[in-house]
Parts: C-alpha cells; sequence; structure tokens
C-alpha cells in the first residue's frame, strides 16, 4: 500500500474524529433529528450541496455520460437539482413553518396515521437504493487506493461501519459539520483537477467539449417528438424532481436552518451549486477518452466496469498530489451523502413507526431508540449493497420511483390543496403503488407508460377522486387551516427553545 492509502487513511479518521466531537452538542432528539434547528446559511447551503453530491455524480453520472449522452443523465443532474430549487422555492417556506421534526410527521397530522405509516415505510425503503450506492462506491475506493489489498467487499464494511460510528453519536450536528469540511474538498479538489487535466488535454477544457460535441453527446437532450419519446424524457426527469421531494434527507436540511429564509435559499443555492459542479467530473472522466481510449474501450466492454473510468484515468495519468486531491474529494462526496442518507431514514422509522407505539417514551429513550435503528439500517443496507448487482447511478435513480408514486401527490396537495383528505391521500398512495408495482411484473405495459410515470398519474387520480366523492374514511375540515397557521407544530423537548420562524 502506498502513500495515496495512507493519505486517504489519515483523513479518513481525522473526518470522524470531527464527527464525533460534534456529539457532544447532541442532547436531545431535535439536536440529533435536525441540529436543534440552529444551523447559519452557509452550513444549510454546504450541506445540502455535499448530501447530494455523492458517489453517483463522480462516479455514475459521468459514466453514464460516456455511454448514453447527455440524453441519459435527465434524472440526475437535471432532474435533481431541478428537485432542490423547487423544494426550496415552494415547499421549504411552508413546511419549516410547521415545525416539525420529521415529513413523515407533517402526513400525520395532516392525513392521519394509515398515511403516516404508508408513506413512512415508502420514504424508509427508498434509501436503500441510494445508501447503497454510497456504500458500494466507498468499497469501490477503498479496493483502488489500497492497490487491491482490500477487496471490495471488506472496503463496504469499513466505510459503512466507520460513518456509522460519528452518524450514531452526533446525528445532524455531525452530518451539518463535516459535510461543511467535505463540501470544501469537494469544491477545492474539482477545480485542482480540472486545472490539471486542462493542462495535458489537447485542447484543453474547449478541447474535450468539442469532441463531446463531434461524437454526437449533447445532440440528445431533447425526445424524439413522439407520445413515447416526449413520455419518456418526462418520466425520468420526474422521477428526481419530485420522487426526491418527500425525502427525510431534503426536509431535514430545511428544517434544520436557523432561519426560514436560511431554509428556503439555502436549499436553492445548494442544488444550484449542485448543477453546476456535476459536469466538472463529466469533463474529467471524458477527457480520457482523449488521454487513454484504449482504457475507456476496455472499461466499456462487456466485462468492463464504467464507474471505473475516471478513477483509473487519475491513477494512470495524474501526479500523486492530484491522486490524493481527487480520492480526497471522493471520499468527501461519498460520507457526506453516505451520512446523511443513514441518518434520515432512521429518525423517520423511529418517530413515525416505533414512537406512536410506545405512547409517553421519554426524550431520552426514544434518542436512544433512534441510535439503536441508525445501527439496524446500516447493517441492512450494507448487505443491500453486497449483494446488489445495479450501477450506482442505477440504484440511484430508481431508489425515487416509491417515493414519486407514493408521497409526492399527498405532500404537495396536503399542503396547497384545502380539499385534499384522508381519503385521498390513501387513495393516492394505495393506486399509485399499486399501478407502479403492476407495471414492473408486468413489463408488457411499460411500452407506452413507464412504471413510475403510470404510478404518478395512478396517484393524481387517487387523490382527486378520493378527496372529491363522499368521504368514508374520518376527516377533519380544520386540518389544513391549523396546519398552515402553525397550530399543530410538534412540541419536541429540547435543552433550548427552538428559532421561531420568520
Amino acid at each position: 500500500m502506498g502513500m495515496l492509502f495512507w493519505f486517504v487513511i489519515a483523513y479518513w479518521v481525522v473526518s470522524v474524529l470531527i464527527g464525533l466531537w460534534a456529539g457532544s452538542k447532541v442532547h436531545n432528539t431535535r439536536d440529533f433529528a435536525i441540529a436543534g434547528r440552529h444551523l447559519p446559511f452557509y452550513m444549510v447551503v454546504a450541506t445540502v450541496f455535499a448530501t447530494w453530491f455523492g458517489s453517483e455524480s463522480v462516479l455514475g453520472i459521468p459514466a453514464t455520460f460516456i455511454n448514453e449522452g447527455i440524453g441519459g443523465i435527465i434524472a440526475d443532474p437535471f432532474g435533481a437539482s431541478l428537485c432542490l430549487i423547487l423544494f426550496g422555492l415552494f415547499l421549504a417556506g411552508p413546511l419549516y413553518k410547521m415545525n416539525l421534526l420529521t415529513i413523515g410527521d407533517f402526513y400525520k397530522k395532516r392525513y392521519g396515521r394509515t398515511a403516516e405509516v404508508m408513506t413512512t415505510i415508502a420514504i424508509v425503503v427508498s434509501y436503500l437504493g441510494w445508501v447503497g450506492a454510497q456504500i458500494t462506491a466507498l468499497g469501490l475506493v477503498f479496493n483502488i487506493v489500497s492497490g487491491g489489498e482490500i477487496s471490495q467487499f471488506w472496503g463496504m464494511w469499513i466505510g459503512s461501519m466507520t460513518i456509522l460510528i460519528y452518524t450514531f453519536f452526533g446525528g445532524m450536528w455531525a452530518v451539518a459539520i463535516t459535510d461543511l469540511l467535505q463540501m470544501v474538498i469537494i469544491v477545492l479538489g474539482m477545480v485542482y483537477i480540472g486545472g490539471e487535466v486542462a493542462e495535458i488535454v489537447p485542447g484543453g477544457i474547449g478541447g474535450v467539449v468539442q469532441h463531446a460535441v463531434d461524437a454526437g453527446k449533447f445532440s440528445n437532450f431533447w425526445p424524439s417528438m413522439d407520445l413515447v419519446g416526449i413520455i419518456g424524457f418526462a418520466a425520468a426527469l420526474m422521477t428526481m424532481m419530485f420522487g426526491s421531494m418527500p425525502q427525510q434527507d431534503v426536509f431535514q436540511r430545511a428544517q434544520s436552518a436557523k432561519k426560514l429564509q436560511y431554509a428556503k435559499w439555502g436549499s436553492v443555492l445548494g442544488g444550484s451549486m449542485y448543477f453546476f459542479f456535476t459536469f466538472i467530473p463529466m469533463y474529467l472522466a471524458y477527457s480520457a477518452l482523449l488521454i487513454d481510449p484504449e482504457m475507456v474501450k476496455t472499461q466499456m466492454a462487456e466485462g468492463g466496469d464504467q464507474q471505473m473510468i475516471l478513477p483509473t484515468r487519475i491513477l494512470n495519468h495524474a501526479p500523486l498530489v492530484a491522486q490524493i486531491v481527487f480520492f480526497g474529494a471522493l471520499l468527501s462526496a461519498i460520507k457526506s451523502c453516505a451520512s446523511a442518507t443513514l441518518l434520515a431514514p432512521s429518525v423517520t422509522f423511529t418517530e413515525n413507526i416505533l414512537r406512536p407505539l410506545r405512547p409517553g417514551i421519554s426524550d431520552r429513550n426514544l434518542l436512544r431508540a433512534m441510535r439503536w435503528v441508525t445501527i439496524i439500517f446500516t447493517l441492512l443496507v450494507t448487505l443491500y449493497a453486497i449483494n446488489s448487482d445495479s450501477s450506482i447511478f442505477e440504484m440511484v435513480e430508481n431508489a425515487y420511483q416509491i417515493t414519486l408514486v407514493s408521497a409526492f401527490i399527498p405532500l404537495v396537495f396536503g399542503i396547497f390543496w384545502r380539499k385534499a383528505t384522508n381519503q385521498g391521500a390513501i387513495a393516492a398512495i394505495f393506486c399509485g403503488l399499486f399501478v407502479w408495482l403492476g407495471c414492473l411484473i408486468f413489463p408488457a405495459a411499460e411500452t407506452v407508460l413507464p412504471p413510475q410515470f403510470a404510478g404518478l398519474l395512478a396517484s393524481l387520480t387517487g387523490m382527486l377522486v378520493g378527496s372529491l366523492m363522499p368521504q368514508f374514511v374520518k376527516n377533519d375540515p380544520t386540518v389544513f387551516d391549523r396546519l398552515k397557521s402553525g397550530q399543530m407544530a410538534e412540541i419536541i423537548p429540547t435543552t433550548e427553545q427552538p428559532q421561531p420562524a420568520e
């Protein structure tokens, strides 16, 4: 094992120690779940950006771009960045004023216990794919930097267990503080590597872009102007744009902000940064076609691994300093994303599934339960990643289909449509899931409508029909107004008074 490995290990240890130090700020569930609502604007931006700039941004998206062109990455970064921007502009404000601990609390207070349980389970399950992608990437990185001495299998376990350590103790405080450090490393590292590559690639940045243009990589963004093409484009865009909105990690960052304006504009700025910076790894990976076309050909051939193009290109054609910077940035991206996506489903499951089963549970015991659930979820998602044969990009993209078809419509209609009822929400969840699963089980149904698009339409239909028809499910018509005014805000024990919404 060479110098690169030991530099990576040193950085890894330092970041874990910082995360453990952040644990000193955790005194109750509010601190663990949403950092006590004390994050300043720059930390909100950092945690939004760093959480989303994960393994798929550095490894998955570039590989997909080389193989399929810009038409293959509609979901991410286009749909993903639009999700954060639209969430900040339209949803962050109303949700922040409700002063809730989890996104599941919104469904509970707006639609009742049944909708809370159904959406919470869907949200938790959706995280398997996203966290699994980060664990897979960690195994890949440890295998590469150790020169093969650490297998990808053991790399996954080492990575997931060390991230678990500081997430277990520090919660959202640990995630936010380490995200700030990791955002700085990501930004500076990617800019530095980009400058190094520009000096050795024929024609510099312009040469790489022109080569991609000549190869037709930017010519397939818009779909063919027929029904199937347009629907396919819309489905790819909406999967992450809408499917990511009813997620605890997005909600958590807005709720952790010290002020309402921080919640809104932190998400908008973080999403905008994410969009622009994802093009740097694409540029770096595509430059390998000009520097080492044989390596790219080998990795893209059957039996190769397209996700290895960028790491291999850095190892073969960059000096040690550039290698350290690149893999430091890569690890930062993966760790920030993995820690956040381990915390989010664990907090949601504990608050919205376990807590109602233990009425009167103390805040101390609830915090202990959140930590134990974090351990269990980490073990489950690591096993899932080890046994999955999907690519990093596929795992991330597929993760959001379940929340798109089950939780998105009830969230948006619950905030903006006074007539949305408990019955409509349950119908939306059930119809969306039923149609989506039906399309997956019977693939012939995909010929016109992709499964997630069909599921979204079914969810919309269920909400409209279920809310407008005679009500057979108990519904309180005053909930909408009370929730919007903050009269139903969650009261959570805390050592400090929460910051008021502006």
